[in-house]
């Protein structure tokens, strides 16, 4: 099964991110770096014969080899994400030359036997090195034109497991059958060397071909040169010319400056190489985490938002609710006597009608504050909101044994603003204060009062005598989901913040003495209705009728809550 990428996370990867100028100048500082080496090292330094160190062999050999199996296993990975051949072969390439340091080391003369440990002549050597360094460039030539092929036709489509086992398998078969040939023609191969110090003649036309091969591969890739590999498949191609230009052309002896100075060169720039990709590597998947992390924090807003909007849907729908099936039960009664009490059945079925109604508004004041909509904005008398909404709320009143205290101020000036949203916060709080004095001694008094707060604002607080908060929960109170109610969801005061926020209010809370809870919020006043209730009541000819309306509301309260 092939691996469907998609374009927007294609730049996730090496052979598809394109090269920043960080990258792209620090690979020219490389290619610079190794151009002052090759400068200073085929001067007159480059034939001094510094002397033979026996251990630099071994840990060069144990340093390139680290270095290309761990680029080899960066492309491996690469590849079993992406299945593009390209990749593949790089990859195994990478692991080839790797491979080939091992019979280079063992073959060398003087290190773990005067003619080598492999074979018993000195070409072996310079021939594996010439296998190794004639390869590389044409396998390089095969990425970069396989990589801008037709994407479909060149992907992988089996087991990514599969190729790369067998890559791997046909690395190791391949550099061991060149090892094998190497060595058993050892004694009819070209003498590349005279003596284990001296080389001959040969090898510095050998080696102007290793350049021109590496040469026309770096001219093909550079072509063809899109993402941070290519960048750096480049880098690694000039080392090679370095390095082969530095073991020829100064002096073609071992163990001199030039011979030490390419060596090393060629180990810096590998490893610099391995450190770019690792690190552009890690970076890509810190990016890959971030975004995995951006989106689990978006998903799980998403899910906490839709757990909100449901809560609060359900929070604000039951009052509306429970007032529906209480009045459903009272027209049932009348119905069942006998005569049945028709007047007020039709009575209670009209109550049932404006609970649906205002069940209704609710749930769509609910979406226009989930949807950030603009407010249906009236204007309206506040303390026409308190006698309709504690007769909302009279049946728990009156199963708690709780009395209400009403202490409105007669002379508020309007207020502009959404009365049913402002009705839910002023409901959410009396319902709060009544679960908080349900399972409290006496006494249980439910205090509402209006007036003006600074800056001409209108006030409303309501008090209760109940468990009051806890000081550990007073900074998460407003929180949303926040409760301590055994079946609260949470959402009430979180809901009464948002709506007094809409209306570009505030809301608080503070202790009430002996005990209790003081719930306020501000809300602002109607500047055009500023000027007074009379002038107020002129201007809308409905203060009276209001007034009216709350008169109405408050004998439907029984006469033993209010004092």
């Amino acid at each position: 099964m092939v691996m469907n990428i998609a374009p927007h996370e294609q730049h996730l990867f090496l052979s598809d991110l394109s090269p920043g100028p960080t990258q792209k100048r620090l690979a020219v500082a490389v290619v610079l770096a190794l151009l002052v080496a090759i400068c200073s090292a085929a001067g007159p330094l480059a034939k001094t014969h510094l002397g033979r160190i026996d251990a630099f062999i071994p840990a060069y050999t144990t340093a390139m080899f680290v270095t290309g199996s761990i680029t080899a296993i960066v492309l491996f990975a690469q590849f079993s994400i992406l299945r593009s051949s390209a990749l593949l072969l790089i990859a195994s390439g990478y692991l080839f030359t790797s491979l080939m340091l091992i019979p280079w080391m063992l073959t060398f003369p003087g290190v773990l036997a005067p003619t080598g440990l492999l074979g018993a002549g000195l070409q072996s050597t310079p021939w594996i090195y010439t296998v190794s360094h004639v390869s590389f460039p044409f396998i390089v030539t095969g990425y970069a034109l396989l990589k801008d092929a037709e994407p479909t036709r060149w992907l992988w489509r089996g087991s990514a497991r599969a190729a790369i086992f067998s890559s791997v398998v046909a690395s190791v078969v391949v550099a061991c059958g060149a090892t094998y040939l190497v060595i058993n023609e050892d004694a009819r191969m070209p003498r590349l060397v005279l003596d284990p110090i001296h080389l001959s003649p040969l090898w510095p036309r050998l080696a102007a071909g290793l350049v021109f091969l590496d040469i026309v591969a770096l001219a093909v890739l550079w072509f063809r040169s899109r993402s941070v590999l290519d960048l750096w498949l480049k880098v690694v191609l000039c080392a090679y010319v370095i390095e082969v230009s530095l073991l020829a052309f100064p002096v073609p002896v071992r163990f001199t400056f030039g011979w030490y100075v390419a060596r090393i060169s060629a180990l810096l720039s590998a490893c610099l190489v391995l450190f770019v990709l690792l690190y552009e590597v890690s970076m890509l998947y810190t990016q890959l985490v971030r975004a995995d992390l951006a989106q689990r924090r978006e998903r799980e807003a998403r899910l906490l938002t839709g757990d909100a909007i449901a809560a609060t849907i359900a929070h604000e729908v039951r009052q509306p609710l429970a007032a529906i099936v209480l009045s459903a039960q009272v027209g049932t009664r009348w119905l069942n006597l006998t005569p049945p009490d028709l007047d007020e059945a039709k009575m209670v079925l009209k109550q049932i009608e404006a609970d649906g109604r205002r069940a209704d508004a609710v749930v769509e004041r609910v979406r226009v504050m989930f949807r950030k909509k603009e407010l249906n904005r009236v204007a309206f008398e506040l303390n026409s909101l308190v006698p309709e909404t504690v007769a909302l709320v009279r049946g728990d009143l009156q199963r708690h044994g709780i009395t209400v205290r009403l202490d409105l101020n007669e002379r508020l000036p309007q207020v502009t603003g959404d009365p049913i949203q402002l009705q839910q916060v002023l409901l959410n709080l009396i319902t709060n204060a009544i679960d908080s004095m349900a399972n409290r001694d006496e006494p249980r008094i439910l205090e509402i009062k209006s007036g003006i707060h600074e800056n001409g604002h209108v006030k409303i607080l309501v008090a209760d005598t109940g468990t009051g908060v806890e000081s550990h929960d007073a900074s998460r109170i407003f929180d949303p989901l926040f409760t301590r109610k055994p079946h609260g969801m949470g959402m009430g005061l979180s809901i009464c913040r948002s709506i007094i926020e809409a209306h570009n209010g505030k809301i608080w809370f503070s202790e009430n003495q002996p005990r209790g809870t003081v719930f306020q919020f501000v809300v602002v006043a109607n500047e055009a209705m500023s000027a007074g209730p009379s002038e107020a009541d002129n201007a809308t000819g409905s203060a009276s009728v209001r007034h009216s309306n709350r008169g109405e509301m408050l004998k439907l309260l029984s006469p033993n809550l209010l004092s």
